[in-house]
């Protein structure tokens, strides 16, 4: 039967040869994408963040890999992309190394805690700056290296980190993430919209949207609820994110095999966002 011939599935979930981009790449989820992706067949994953030294440090590592495609590498690209300029910045440093790029995961983020009544104007928009603002900057400026070799058989893709705050009510009390949960609700519509004014131009656009995993963004909260072992039995997996499973979901998207889906939201939270009568982080 013609729906058992599958075109050359052992390559469906591989990225051999695709050009990378990862903004918050230099740490947690954003490290963990840029290693998968190299595992998968990168042949360049350039990683951005603020600091220079931060993004060599997440190179070398990246680069150590002993199971990385011959020449494949990942490059430093330190910028800013709260900001315009500092986007233009990094697509400048990108430009010197390729004229395209195949993946561009907008991983970026920065939250805040504090109580509504205290919570304070430059923090939220700080927040929604990066979250929301520079994510539309980013993904912008770097349309025209996406287009590049962009087509409907083999889209260019893009990745936005969002969050399961984004979908449900987020950390509210004495630490608040106010601007947090709307900028990632922001940025999942964000998504939904250049998914559509993208496609035609052979760019898919969808979001990831993580619970908790441990990292230094998250740490804190994961402290107020308890700790990490209280949260995890919570979960109706019973554990928090690992690695892998940013790394499975990014992989998916970007490759073959996520060719046709456009404008998804995927939670990677264990099922958590739609659990009941377990553990409320919204009311710690």
């Amino acid at each position: 039967m013609a729906e058992a011939q599958l075109h050359d599935f052992p390559s469906l979930f591989s990225l051999d040869g695709k050009v990378a981009v990862v903004t918050g790449g230099s740490r947690g989820l954003g490290l963990s994408a840029a290693s998968a992706l190299l595992q998968a067949g990168a042949s360049k994953v350039f990683i951005s963040s603020r600091k220079a030294k931060a993004c060599e440090s997440a190179c070398a590592a990246l680069n150590a890999q002993p199971n990385l495609r011959p020449g494949a590498r990942a490059i430093p690209v330190p910028a800013d992309c709260a900001t315009l300029d500092g986007v233009k910045q990094l697509v400048a440093g990108v430009s010197a190394h390729t004229d395209h790029v195949d993946i561009l995961l907008a991983n970026a983020g920065a939250t805040w805690g504090e109580a509504f009544d205290t919570h304070p104007d430059s923090a939220f928009a700080k927040v929604m700056d990066l979250n929301v603002r520079g994510v539309f900057n980013l993904i912008r400026e770097f349309a025209p290296l996406l287009q590049k070799r962009a087509s409907a058989e083999d889209p260019s893709r893009v990745v936005i980190t969002a969050s399961v705050a984004g979908l449900g009510v987020g950390t509210l009390g004495k630490q608040a993430t106010f601007g947090y949960s709307a900028s990632k609700a922001a940025v999942i519509h964000l998504g939904r919209n250049l998914a559509v004014e993208l496609g035609p131009r052979g760019i898919t656009v969808n979001s990831i949207c993580p619970g908790f995993f441990p990292s230094k963004m998250s740490n804190g909260l994961l402290e107020m609820a308890g700790g990490a072992e209280k949260l995890a039995k919570g979960n109706p997996m019973r554990r928090l994110g690992r690695s892998e499973d940013i790394a499975g979901a990014v992989v998916y998207l970007t490759s073959r095999a996520g060719a046709h889906v456009n404008g998804a939201a995927i939670e990677i939270d264990g099922g958590a966002l739609w659990q009941r009568g377990q553990l409320d982080v919204s009311k710690l």
